[in-house]
């Protein structure tokens, strides 16, 4: 099956919200780092672990590398 055919039977009305969402947790995780610079751990770790792991990566910055004041 060539690849046009199946990317024509992917229901993007339903994958397109889980990317906006995504994209959306990503830039607010990267701009609460960028303005706090203090995580629980390195913060260049926490910078590979939103960047890389998808959807998750910035949920665990939120509840577990956030530093609360």
């Amino acid at each position: 099956m060539p690849i046009k055919e199946m990317l024509a039977e992917v229901p993007w009305g339903l994958i397109w919200p889980l990317f906006v969402i995504e994209l959306i947790l990503k830039v607010i995780a990267f701009a609460d780092l960028y303005r706090k610079r203090t995580a629980n751990g390195p913060v260049y770790m926490w910078v590979l672990i939103v960047l890389f792991i998808n959807t998750l990566g910035p949920i665990l910055y939120f509840t577990i590398g956030r530093r609360h004041e």
